[in-house]
């Protein structure tokens, strides 16, 4: 098991925090590795770590890809889930961050290594990125949700009780493994409109980063997200527009919205985990909606 981490350094941390973001199930119009992947950039996180994929992956099912060095070089690139380590900007503390591809097997063994990554460098909390398709409009900022089990917990960062049940991606195993562990761990999930669910959401990555640094009280700019997710708005904006239909259910999600908003009740942790249900029921069905955008 110890074979499948490879620790390549170990870096000495200062109450590191680690979060996490998966490609697969739980990433919903790509909000969580989108938000993952920025936060390495704007952090300058360096790689310290990663799990070998032999063990966790069908490669018929998550196939490796080819690419080409050089233009001449023929490489393999296989399923990655690599650690990386940054300072916090303004926070005090360290990062590791964790990207990576949702397993097709072994998840507990998969999970364990991830705890046994947190235990080494004493990790102090494991916070999850996710994303989950619902009735939200592509113009307005994505809601995101935050919640944990551990009564302390939500009361220190201002989450909510988790109350979902049903069927769960490597998020879920992964909070369960920390439980086991005795690592208080959180997660986010940020909305995506599931009338573009194929299309990348820099929106939803957006309004998890800016969640998440106000948990760690850290610092961020985010002026890339802001013109990718202005970018993103009207190029849905220009397929809807396409569609009378389809405009017309848009214009009553924002009327809905707006309404919510003027009177200050804003959809509820647990309205979001309904959706959330919903979500994770039709990809366990193998339910897919039409996506508007998804030829832009």
């Amino acid at each position: 098991m110890t074979e499948e981490l490879r620790i390549e350094e170990r870096p000495r941390l200062d109450h590191p925090v680690l979060v996490a973001a998966f490609r697969g199930w739980n990433d919903g119009g790509q909000g969580a590795s989108l938000a993952g992947a920025f936060l390495a950039r704007a952090w300058a996180a360096r790689r310290f770590a990663e799990i070998d994929p032999e063990g966790f992956y069908d490669f018929q099912v998550t196939r490796p890809t080819v690419s080409l060095t050089n233009g001449e070089t023929r490489r393999i690139d296989w399923p990655e889930n690599q650690f990386l380590f940054a300072p916090l900007p303004g926070a005090g503390r360290d990062a590791i961050i964790l990207l990576g591809v949702e397993p097709n097997v072994r998840w507990r063994a998969f999970t364990g290594l991830v705890t046994d990554v947190a235990q080494q460098f004493d990790v102090e909390l494991v916070i999850t990125l996710g994303s989950l398709l619902a009735d939200v409009p592509h113009t307005r900022p994505s809601p995101v949700t935050g919640s944990a089990t551990d009564p302390a917990l939500i009361e220190q960062l201002g989450l909510q009780a988790s109350r979902y049940e049903g069927p769960t991606g490597i998020v879920g195993v992964l909070h369960d493994a920390c439980a086991r562990a005795g690592l208080p761990s959180a997660s986010l999930w940020a909305a995506v409109p599931h009338y573009v669910s194929l299309t990348p959401s820099p929106r939803a990555a957006k309004a998890l980063v800016e969640r998440l640094v106000d948990l760690l009280h850290a610092d961020i700019e985010t002026g890339e997200l802001d013109e990718a997710a202005d970018a993103y708005a009207q190029q849905v904006s220009e397929a809807v527009a396409a569609d009378d239909e389809t405009a017309s259910y848009v214009e009553g999600l924002e009327r809905r919205v707006d309404e919510l908003a003027a009177e200050d009740d804003l959809p509820s942790g647990d309205a979001l985990a309904a959706e959330l249900a919903r979500f994770l029921r039709e990809r366990e069905n193998g339910i897919g909606g039409d996506d508007v955008a998804r030829d832009q």
